[in-house]
């Protein structure tokens, strides 16, 4: 046998793993774990908007510590770690082999992928290293970290280019996905036929909603990075808790971040949609 039919058969191999019943469970699992850490993130962030916080972080550290606070909450963040593996694993899939539907193989779309699959396999790896005892890892504020990335960019030669561009492509990434949601991009990753006209009016509703304020947080948290690379200040950068915090500072008051947690909020209950409906 020789080895181009040996490679032949390992990608043949793989391929089936990817498309196996496996790794659609995993991918189902991984959007269920994103929507309950975006609903705890929303719900962090209304109690920041109507009380302070009480000391509380809105993000992602803020969430795991959440969990871990309540009744059998380290073994669901084992659980939560283990389904962000398999979303992980999933968005590997896709880099490797494509996307389902017509457009998948796309290089762009690969990319996308294996980008996610690093983020998610970062994710996991958090809330994992937090359920075995490191509570500086999943649990860490994300504004600290936001601003030692940052101060440690600006250090760099060019260091002020690097953050600007950063910050703007986060800005971009954030309009981009505020826009895709508006424009109900998602539908052709969801199986919309098997869907009651009521669960389809939901569905959008989350969709858009959801989508539009994600891309708000994102493009905002963007806008700061900007700033601190302009002032040369990584003080100005801010994680998702700052950025979120910040909503709080425009002329409505509270309210607006009322309306951006509420979206959090209807964003983790999209993906929980996506948990049933996606095209995996």
């Amino acid at each position: 046998m020789n080895t181009r039919s040996v490679a032949s058969q390992g990608r043949g191999q793989a391929e089936r793993a990817a498309n196996s019943k496996a790794m659609e469970v995993g991918a189902r699992a991984g959007f269920a774990a994103r929507g309950l850490i975006y609903v705890l993130v929303g719900a962090l962030a209304l109690q920041i908007a109507f009380s302070g916080g009480g000391g509380k972080q809105a993000d992602r550290g803020g969430a795991i510590a959440e969990i871990a606070e309540k009744p059998f909450g380290v073994i669901v963040l084992w659980l939560l770690g283990i389904a962000l593996i398999g979303m992980a694993l999933w968005r590997l899939s896709e880099a490797l082999f494509g996307q389902a539907g017509p457009d998948g193989d796309k290089p762009t779309k690969r990319a996308m992928a294996a980008g996610r699959f690093v983020f998610y396999g970062f994710v996991a790896y958090s809330v994992l290293s937090f359920a075995a005892g490191d509570s500086g890892s999943g649990g860490g504020s994300s504004d600290q970290q936001s601003q030692d990335v940052t101060a440690k960019a600006l250090g760099w030669p060019g260091g002020q280019w690097i953050v600007g561009i950063g910050g703007a492509a986060i800005a971009c990434a954030g309009i981009w996905i505020a826009v895709r949601a508006i424009m109900r991009k998602y539908h052709k990753h969801l199986k919309m036929s098997e869907m009651s006209q009521k669960v389809r009016r939901a569905v959008d509703f989350t969709g858009v909603f959801g989508g539009a304020s994600r891309g708000a947080v994102f493009a905002t948290a963007g806008g700061f990075a900007i700033a601190a690379a302009i002032k040369h200040n990584p003080d100005q950068s801010k994680g998702m808790d700052d950025t979120l915090r910040s909503f709080t500072q425009t002329p409505v008051g509270p309210w607006l971040l009322v309306v951006i947690a509420l979206g959090l909020v209807a964003f983790g209950v999209f993906s929980w949609f996506n948990a049933r409906y996606r095209k995996v």
